[in-house]
């Protein structure tokens, strides 16, 4: 009997410490989202932007700029994957936005969790890509080592060539959800068109966030959270309450 297709995921992020999971975003939430972006690259957008030897065009902290993105933050296909790995307290670390160009390079790969957080059990975080252009080999997809979760490395040893990895090639509405230890970067975009993409990442309730959404998120957007995001981002006490991982940092 063949596996749910949640089953299927969680399994494969088990195995190979990633998922691919198609057909999340439809043709119309795909074109609102990217319209939504080539909008903000105008107020928000900065060029130029350098991470891991690799320049891209970034916008950050989606959440506190249009509530057009609150629905990515629990969509019902992907947040239970996410809630398996890291319990339903886990948090949105955060949601931005990196827009490759054409010639922008390739990002070393590396782990989003350093060396010391590294957890062969239970991952601290996980990270989303969800693809809003066809991810290939030419536009610069995602590349991610499948099972680098489980080296106990945040990044390949000095001088090692990673020669052995996956790179996205899948259409415009699917979704890469990684375990944050594993191996990845973006490839180079050798196409003549922008690579939009949004990135969701996700912590264990006891981490702060990577970028608050509490900063410029707009009061009166509040009434359009569901009682959901609102913990995911926790603002189940309102806009700017107190709200950092006390836990962790006392």
């Amino acid at each position: 009997m063949p596996m749910t297709p949640f089953d299927q995921a969680v399994t494969e992020i088990k195995l190979y410490g990633f998922t691919l999971v198609h057909d999340v975003l439809n043709h119309d939430e795909i074109q609102t989202y990217k319209e939504a972006l080539i909008r903000l690259t105008e107020s928000s957008g900065q060029a130029d932007y350098a991470n891991r030897n690799a320049t891209s065009l970034c916008i950050f902290n989606l959440p506190s700029l249009d509530p057009l993105f609150f629905n990515v933050i629990d969509h019902p296909v992907i947040l239970p994957i996410l809630e398996y790995f890291l319990e339903p307290s886990l948090v949105l670390g955060s949601l931005s936005s990196r827009i490759v160009r054409p010639g922008d390079g390739s990002q070393d790969f590396h782990s989003d969790i350093p060396g010391n957080m590294l957890n062969f059990r239970s991952p601290v975080m996980m990270n989303t890509v969800w693809m809003l252009e066809d991810f290939s080999a030419r536009n610069g997809g995602t590349r991610v080592v499948p099972g680098s979760h489980l080296s106990g490395l945040d990044g390949p040893p000095d001088g090692m060539s990673v020669r052995h990895y996956h790179q996205s090639n899948a259409p415009a509405g699917s979704v890469l959800l990684f375990n944050g230890q594993c191996w990845h970067g973006s490839g180079q975009n050798t196409s003549d068109t922008n690579r939009y993409a949004m990135f969701g990442h996700y912590r264990k309730s006891m981490l702060m966030f990577q970028l608050d959404p509490h900063d410029g998120f707009k009061p009166e957007w509040e009434e359009q959270l569901t009682d959901r995001q609102k913990e995911l981002m926790r603002m189940h006490k309102g806009v700017g309450a107190p709200h950092a991982a006390d836990a962790h940092v006392r």
